[in-house]
């Protein structure tokens, strides 16, 4: 018997010691904490949010990845897209709602609007809604709101900005140079996403060549935000007159005429070119005089 009793309570220790084990493992905490870039929000809400906002996705429905920036930029006519990733989506259904007039554009896949330049683009894998834009124009500016179906909508707001590329010539459209001095052509292209591949200078049409045997020719492009182009002309003379236009790869070109004096004052230029059209004014004039006066001869008035 007293054996029996021994074997008893070692055998009751042990189960005891497998019970606290056991229960140990059932009540240890299962924790997982998201990446900051993960939040929901309320509808139309422009503000950013706390990390007591960050929840556990395990314990939530739907919620937005925001990793990406919510500002896009995109040229006039050249399609624009406005990315807005879910997770978690479940069985509910993203919408995109354009914010100046509260218009639904899209629901799901299908398009809820007459202009059929909107257009809903669902990536499966990797859990995106993105809108798309054809042949946006600046009126498209302004905030789109990506929505998810819950009770109450959630929703995460996205800047569309469509930009038109612009292109001047500084000082244009006409320059004055004297003989022997340097031409320099700045060309300054902005409101581009991106900087133009490559800028084009041309001279009364034809493309300049720098290494032509008139020398001293040359081009710096400096490329950013505002890309500039400055092309200088050493000891200009009177062939280098003429129409210069810079031609950006993603720009429109713009020109400027270049004239090239000979010790002659630009006031000077411009009251000739008045006199010329002045005289041509003049030689309108007295020929409709004499048809006039051919005319009343006919009819016999003197």
């Amino acid at each position: 018997m007293r054996q029996l009793a021994v074997v008893m309570i070692i055998l009751n220790i042990n189960y005891g010691r497998l019970h606290c084990s056991y229960t140990m493992d059932i009540d240890e905490p299962h924790t997982y904490t998201p990446p900051k870039h993960y939040f929901q929000t309320s509808s139309f809400d422009e503000n950013e949010l706390d990390e007591d906002i960050i929840k556990n996705p395990l314990d939530r429905g739907p919620y937005f990845d925001i990793s990406a920036s919510r500002n896009v930029t995109a040229l006039v006519g050249n399609t624009a897209y406005l990315n807005c990733r879910v997770r978690n989506l479940g069985n509910r259904t993203v919408s995109w709602i354009r914010h100046r007039d509260l218009h639904l554009l899209t629901v799901g896949k299908a398009t809820y609007t007459s202009d059929q330049r909107y257009q809903s683009v669902h990536n499966a894998q990797l859990d995106d809604w993105s809108l798309k834009v054809l042949y946006p124009q600046q009126r498209d500016s302004g905030v789109y709101e990506c929505q998810i179906s819950t009770t109450p909508p959630v929703g995460y707001s996205m800047t569309l900005s469509v930009v038109e590329p612009l292109t001047t010539i500084v000082g244009g459209p006409d320059l004055y140079i004297d003989t022997g001095s340097t031409v320099n052509l700045t060309c300054i292209v902005q409101h581009l996403p991106e900087p133009p591949p490559h800028i084009q200078w041309t001279h009364n049409g034809e493309e300049i060549n720098y290494d032509s045997p008139r020398g001293g020719v040359s081009v710096i492009t400096e490329k950013g935000d505002i890309t500039t182009s400055y092309l200088l002309i050493q000891r200009a003379r009177s062939a280098d007159s003429g129409k210069y236009t810079c031609l950006p790869s993603t720009a429109n070109p713009t020109t400027v005429h270049v004239h090239v004096l000979n010790g002659e004052h630009p006031a000077a230029i411009q009251l000739g070119l008045q006199i010329r059209g002045d005289g041509v004014l003049l030689t309108m004039l007295f020929l409709l005089l004499m048809a006039l006066a051919s005319g009343w001869r006919r009819f016999g008035v003197r």
